[in-house]
């Protein structure tokens, strides 16, 4: 899965649309990160960034917008309504989709460094990232504000994580930032049956983490019950992590419960749905849809969608497009409008502004007239990838099938592992389609650059070395990846839906094309490495997954011919 993360500065000016408008520019120069959202407030004098991209970009682009801010925002004549310490108050990375939280609190520690460092601006790290426990709280970071700088700057204990020093001219400008990690929140809202904003409210405090006041007598108008130090004491509410209020929304003439699920790792979004229809039910009140305000990260909906599959006891291993139109229906989250993934997904959003055509987006008929022009790529290991995704698509079709065969309702389970586990190999063949033309293009590339000079062909020769290495490692990991195709074949073989018996030795066949096919690409690329001992290596791991090929097609073809003889 792509790295995605999500980064949220917020930069203290939210009335000069001049200065907003070129921070802004420089967070989306060169066109690597998708600019999300731009939330100025005059009354705050703030305004919140969204924006999202690979991590390298997005920690790029944080550093341009951050110097840009550092240019035109003065801190000495900075005055609003909200807290703050820095030209870029605060600015934090939120995992998205193939990165973990912990994996973005380095990369915040890292981002915070490199802004002391390279823009001499002063960074505290909070939240996920802290380095001592009372820094996770944001407000102990800013503590004073930009005014109480001057006392905190060069004190042990108090300065900035990274470039503390003492308040000099550049910290009176550019005060200090925030730098931290912390877990996407999804906002939420659960539709009722209901106009009453008492009753979505009742809701909201049963499941809300916070809870509601204990009352006298347990009534709801009763006096609130304190403790020996004069705090009201709260009954939490049954989802750890949400933040939930009752409202009455005059557009749609319905009641809602409204919520921000702070930590999705701890309450994905079905388990806060299931449990407000539980508490909803529970006063005699439905949930009749959801409404996702906002973007939400692809696996949210694909948890989801899982999660109503496996309680149909349908099978997992089906397309991801399906796999969220169960999401949808089941969740209601197109009953207020229509749900349209490609502009509420935040992935989709981004896989939509990338330019670049790629091979497997094409129709079979393109797919096919472009490996027979002129061109010399696509060639023979994007085929090899692609008939290795075949043979990974035929395995996962014959386990869904045997999934949803009439009399096998107690191996639904058995198969859908299956299919989940050809689904993952037919996605990353498919990877591999457009990654072995790139390899080739690469080495295109290499033959392009200057050779004039003696240092030009040392580069070149280098290059060249490089890009032939990936050239072999590619179709290696075709080669790999494909042989493993074989065990879903071949478990399909012998105890999936005999019907589609042939459809798993067709499956095998191609499985064998695409392993051989790719080993005719890892020798000939690996024929041009000079460092012979890598390339005898690779040649050897991939003559050896060759030979097993040949006799795992054997036996899966054996099994095949046996089942059909017996029908």
């Amino acid at each position: 899965m792509k790295k995605i993360i999500e980064c949220v500065p917020n930069f203290s000016e939210g009335r000069d649309k001049n200065i907003i408008d070129a921070i802004t520019a420089e967070i989306e120069k060169g066109g690597e990160v998708k600019l999300l959202d731009v939330d100025p407030g005059e009354a705050t004098n703030r305004t919140v960034v969204t924006f999202v991209g690979e991590p390298d970009a997005v920690m790029e682009a944080a550093l341009r917008g951050m110097r840009k801010a550092a240019e035109l925002i003065d801190m000495r004549h900075h005055h609003g309504a909200h807290p703050r310490m820095g030209a870029t108050d605060v600015c934090p990375l939120i995992p998205v989709s193939g990165i973990t939280l912990e994996e973005c609190a380095s990369l915040a520690r890292e981002l915070a460094e490199r802004a002391a460092a390279e823009l001499n601006i002063p960074c505290y790290c909070y939240e996920a990232a802290a380095f001592v426990p009372e820094r996770k709280n944001l407000a102990i970071c800013r503590e004073g504000e930009y005014e109480g700088l001057a006392e905190r700057m060069g004190k042990e204990g108090k300065g900035p994580d990274f470039g503390d020093r003492a308040f000099d001219e550049g910290v009176a400008r550019t005060g200090c930032t925030a730098v931290g990690a912390r877990d996407f929140l999804i906002a939420v809202n659960f539709n009722l049956n209901t106009t009453s904003t008492r009753r979505a409210n009742a809701i909201a405090f049963d499941v809300r983490e916070k809870g509601r006041p204990k009352r006298e007598g347990g009534k709801p108008n009763g006096k609130p019950v304190k403790d020996e130090n004069g705090n009201v004491i709260m009954l939490p509410g049954t989802l750890k992590s949400t933040k939930a209020i009752g409202w009455f929304i005059d557009e749609y003439g319905i009641a809602q419960v409204s919520m921000n699920i702070t930590d999705m790792g701890v309450t994905p979004l079905h388990v806060a749905f299931d449990e407000v229809c539980r508490a909803a039910a529970a006063r005699g009140i439905r949930v009749t849809g959801t409404e996702i305000v906002g973007l939400v990260p692809k696996r949210a909906l694909l948890d989801a969608g899982k999660h109503y599959l496996r309680r149909q006891q349908r099978s997992l291993g089906i397309p991801e497009e399906e796999i969220i139109k169960i999401a949808v229906k089941s969740m209601g989250l197109d009953e207020l409008k229509p749900f349209d993934p490609a502009e509420k997904v935040i992935e989709y959003m981004l896989d939509a502004d990338k330019k670049s055509r790629k091979l497997v987006d094409t129709t079979c008929r393109g797919f096919a007239d472009e490996t027979a022009s002129e061109s010399p790529a696509p060639g023979g290991g994007s085929i090899s990838a692609y008939m290795g995704a075949l043979g990974a698509a035929l395995g996962t079709m014959v386990a869904n099938l045997s999934a949803h065969k009439a009399g096998w309702d107690e191996r639904w389970e058995e198969f859908s592992d299956v299919a989940e586990k050809g689904r993952f190999l037919q996605d990353a063949l498919i990877r591999l389609v457009d990654e072995d033309t790139e390899a080739f293009n690469r080495i295109m590339d290499v033959f392009a650059m200057p050779k004039k000079t003696d240092e030009e062909k040392e580069a070149r020769k280098e290059a060249l070395e490089k890009a032939t290495l990936y050239a072999t490692q590619v179709p290696l990991r075709t080669m790999k990846t494909a042989f493993e195709t074989f065990d879903i074949l071949e478990a399909m073989a012998k105890n999936g839906n005999p019907a589609s018996v042939s459809d798993a030795g067709v499956g095998a066949l191609a499985a064998r094309a695409a392993v051989q096919g790719a080993y005719l690409n890892v020798k000939i690329n690996a024929a041009g490495l000079k460092n012979r001992d890598v390339a005898e290596a690779m040649l050897s791991e991939a003559h050896e997954i060759a030979e097993n090929a040949d006799s795992r097609e054997s036996g899966i073809l054996s099994v095949v011919n046996n089942v059909i003889a017996t029908q």
